[in-house]
């Protein structure tokens, strides 16, 4: 397993690292965690990187994919606000990994 020589972090935790500007234009890393088809739209689900606080802990963010204009290959990412759309994609989601991780239902 190759390293990281600067952070000694094995290059393979960073195959999955995407990196998005928040409204601040600051960079935010996020864990690509999966792509969900809902609807004839794609929506990845990301998790933050760095530690949030207690009560966002393991919270996972959920963006649109849009396609971006031209022959650039690069993907946009837009926020979802309609809460019924990100309620049944984060649904999906859980669904598929159910074995994986350990969901807390907060009612």
């Amino acid at each position: 397993m190759k390293e990281n020589e600067e952070n000694n972090i094995p290059d393979e935790e960073f195959d999955n690292i995407i990196v998005l500007n928040d409204e601040n234009g600051e960079e935010v890393s996020f864990e690509y965690l999966d792509l969900i088809e809902f609807e004839g739209e794609e929506y990845v689900v990301l998790l933050p990187v760095e530690e949030a606080d207690d009560d966002e802990a393991g919270e996972v963010v959920i963006l649109k994919m849009e396609d971006k204009e031209g022959d650039s290959d690069e993907e946009s990412y837009v926020s979802v606000d309609d809460d019924e759309v990100l309620q049944k994609v984060f649904d999906i989601f859980k669904e598929k990994f159910k074995d994986d991780f350990n969901f807390i239902d907060e009612e």
